[in-house]
């Protein structure tokens, strides 16, 4: 059975945003870009929100044009347009790039997602990972913590209705040369 994967970076103090929405605070170097690449090519297909596909859109496809363009963005770029995506979208009408678009999560649709063949799902986008969390359909978390305190933005973990503590198991942990730091966890089995 496929997995669900948060893969997000966050902030040390557990901000994926600046409070403008800005991202520039992450650091984001050769040797992080070639993992996040070397971990999503495998990938079965992105589930992403409507504002993350969008901002993915406006770069992407023609991000390896430049000749001048780094390897690992390059291999990205590659990645990013030949990858199906789903996107959960009510306003959305319409989007390229081997994508289709969700209007809502639905549980047993995402379940049957799971069952079929293929590679892990990679989840991205703070409103849509947490509506999959509130419906236990995350399967693991790859969070990446930068070494940098934002003090406001947008939170990855809002505050939540859980009666009691979600669980998980640490099955990987990697610091970069950057000072990022890889916390892996999974959901123990039942």
């Amino acid at each position: 059975m496929r997995k669900i994967v948060l893969m997000m970076s966050v902030s040390l103090d557990g901000y994926m945003e600046g409070p403008d929405r800005e991202l520039d605070w992450q650091l984001v170097d050769e040797e992080l870009h070639t993992h996040f690449n070397d971990v999503l090519r495998d990938m079965g297909a992105f589930l992403e929100g409507r504002v993350v596909h969008e901002m993915m859109a406006a770069y992407w496809p023609t991000a390896d044009r430049d000749p001048a363009t780094p390897r690992p963005v390059a291999d990205f770029a590659a990645i990013w347009r030949t990858m199906p995506k789903l996107v959960f979208s009510r306003t959305l009408q319409r989007a390229e790039w081997h994508t289709t678009i969700v209007r809502d999560v639905v549980v047993e649709d995402i379940k049957a997602l799971k069952a079929q063949e293929g590679g892990d799902l990679a989840l991205g986008g703070a409103e849509l990972a947490a509506e999959f969390m509130r419906h236990d359909l995350v399967d693991e978390y790859r969070l990446y913590v930068h070494p940098v305190l934002l003090g406001a933005g947008k939170r990855l973990f809002p505050a939540a209705d859980a009666e009691a503590p979600t669980g998980l198991r640490l099955i990987e942990t990697r610091t970069f040369g950057n000072g990022v730091v890889l916390l892996h966890h999974e959901r123990p089995a039942p």
